[in-house]
This record gives C-alpha cells, structure tokens and sequence, in this order.
C-alpha cells in the first residue's frame, strides 16, 4: 500500500497514514524503515524546526510498479467473479 500511494508523488509520514488509516503508527514506521533499509523508498529529512521528513519512491522502487498494476488490473478483473470477495471492497483498478 505504501508503494501504491508513492508511485504518484513525495509523501510526508501524516500523509501516508492519512492514506492507510488501518495501518497503527508503529506498524507505518517499521514499514518505511524495511522498505528504506531495501532501497526501495528513499527518506528525505529537512534540517528545520518542526522537523521535515518525506517519502518517496526510489529508481529501484519503481521497478515494482508494473507489476503491482498488473496484480491489480488482475485483481480487478476476477474480484467480479469471486463469490467470497466481500463486494463493499471492489472497486476499479485506475492503471
């Protein structure tokens, strides 16, 4: 979800959470600390007061792009015809 939501633009921590409001604080940061460690986002902190931290998608990181699309113009697709797919959920894949 976090890649999802980077693929577009720079994000700041409160603006990633705002876009997965399921996900706890903790569980966000640990999140964006393996995908740093990864080199798949990049962490950029600005030297100010209060601090400035952004997020954004690495060369490496878009890498996944295409393949997150295709799962979900795929998940898209078949969540028709899922009897178990709960049918508030579907939506679709703007890809």
């Amino acid at each position: 979800m976090i890649l999802w939501h980077l693929q577009k633009s720079t994000l700041r921590f409160g603006e990633i959470r705002k876009a997965i409001p399921e996900a706890s604080q903790k569980m966000l940061t640990q999140q964006l600390r393996e995908l740093e460690r990864d080199g798949i986002i990049h962490r950029e902190v600005y030297p100010q007061i209060p601090p400035k931290v952004e997020y954004s998608l690495t060369k490496y990181g878009t890498t996944a792009l295409p393949i997150m699309k295709s799962l979900s113009a795929w998940g898209s697709k078949h969540q028709r015809t899922s009897p178990t797919f709960p049918k508030e959920l579907k939506f679709d894949c703007n890809c």
